[in-house]
């Protein structure tokens, strides 16, 4: 496991429980998690804290924490439907996913938790891909099956729906981005039973949370931190699918693209991912050549930064309303990366940390991917 997640060691029950409240708590993402666990030690001492952070940060409102009977609520709503509650550090949470920047804090998991001890590839795609690209993504999943590699996707239709169809017999894993019980889109309503009962599937949203646009570039992260490389059969310029490769670019995993017609607008973007040094991949053998070559490189960014393990927190009391002020003036809507903040403001990196923390709390600053951060618009 990256040394950045020391704080992700396994928890006990409380423990376990005082994480799920966390991380179902307002304004509290999985980063912001991570640095509330290296603060406080634990996740109990962290739910003690909150109000006053959220105070110190300009919040007015009572910061909407989940009572434990909620949380026992979910824990039983997942077992009652077939599935478990993880919270990273457990030992079934999926190992390369705990690796990334922002991994998931909880996740529920429904099938076989083996599968993400084997070799895996994600593979994506359009949504509207031609008949040539589903019938070489199926040959293309069922022969990476065969070798004992295991292949994950986002069950939506196209690219995705074929890879899993390809590898349904040897090992296959879904992520999706609402509930693990709401099946999106309806057409794949056969294929989602079959995955959770030979496969695996992967929800980082509550049961029963249908899947809105703001969910699928958050499950798209969860796809390629699943894996050391990701592939993109088709994807025109603006597709989704190319978020999932910034992702593993992003992760330090590896980036393939199979080539298509530059003709069709469907594979502008997958091309353009070559041009960019992308993984030409023609056959099953390209990928199998590329797993074999070693294992995923380290972000030493996302090791210093997202690691926790150099956040040494200043005491809330020794910072003054002007550091506060002069860190907020330089956030606005678009996202600043955290290490530009300190240098602008020529403040120590724990106050800097520490107050983009009890913003993040109050409301008034929100984390995006990259270690950026970037002012909260709230509407009168």
């Amino acid at each position: 496991m990256a040394k950045g997640h020391q704080t992700s060691a396994a928890p006990d029950a409380a423990e376990r429980l005082a994480r799920l409240r966390l991380i179902r708590t307002e304004n509290v993402g999985p980063v912001t998690f991570q640095h509330l666990l290296a603060r406080f030690g634990s996740a109990g001492a962290a739910l003690e804290q909150l109000p006053d952070l959220a105070r110190r940060g300009g919040r007015r409102a009572k910061l909407k924490i989940p009572p434990l009977a909620d949380i026992e609520k979910e824990i039983g709503t997942n077992e009652q439907a077939g599935g478990r509650l993880l919270v990273i550090g457990e030992p079934d949470y999926p190992a390369m996913l705990a690796q990334t920047e922002g991994a998931p804090a909880a996740i529920s998991l429904f099938g076989h938790a083996h599968l993400f001890l084997e070799p895996s590839v994600s593979i994506v795609g359009a949504r509207n891909a031609s008949g040539n690209a589903v019938r070489f993504t199926e040959k293309l999943a069922r022969d990476l099956g065969a070798h004992g590699v295991v292949v994950i996707s986002g069950l939506a239709r196209g690219i995705d729906t074929a890879a899993h169809t390809g590898a349904l017999e040897t090992g296959t894993v879904a992520v999706v981005a609402g509930g693990a019980d709401v099946i999106y889109p309806p057409e794949n309503a056969a294929l989602h039973a079959r995955i959770l009962a030979e496969g695996a599937l992967i929800a980082e949203a509550p049961i029963g949370t249908r899947p809105l646009a703001r969910h699928f570039p958050a499950r798209n992260r969860i796809i390629a931190g699943l894996t050391r490389a990701t592939l993109v059969v088709e994807a025109a310029k603006r597709s989704g699918s190319l978020i999932t490769a910034r992702f593993a670019a992003d992760q330090g995993r590896e980036v393939c693209a199979v080539p298509g017609s530059p003709m069709d607008p469907r594979c502008a973007g997958s091309n353009g991912l070559l041009r960019d040094g992308a993984h030409l991949i023609e056959r099953a053998e390209d990928i199998l050549s590329l797993l074999l070559r070693g294992g995923v490189r380290e972000d030493p960014a996302i090791a210093d930064l997202f690691g926790i393990s150099g956040f040494t927190p200043q005491p809330a009391d020794e910072i003054d309303d002007k550091a506060r002020t002069r860190v907020l003036t330089i956030l606005d809507a678009t996202p600043l990366a955290v290490d530009e903040i300190i240098r602008q403001c020529q403040l120590s990196p724990p106050v800097v940390l520490t107050i983009l923390l009890e913003a993040e709390l109050a409301g008034e600053a929100e984390r995006h991917p990259g270690n950026r951060v970037a002012r909260r618009y709230n509407p009168p």
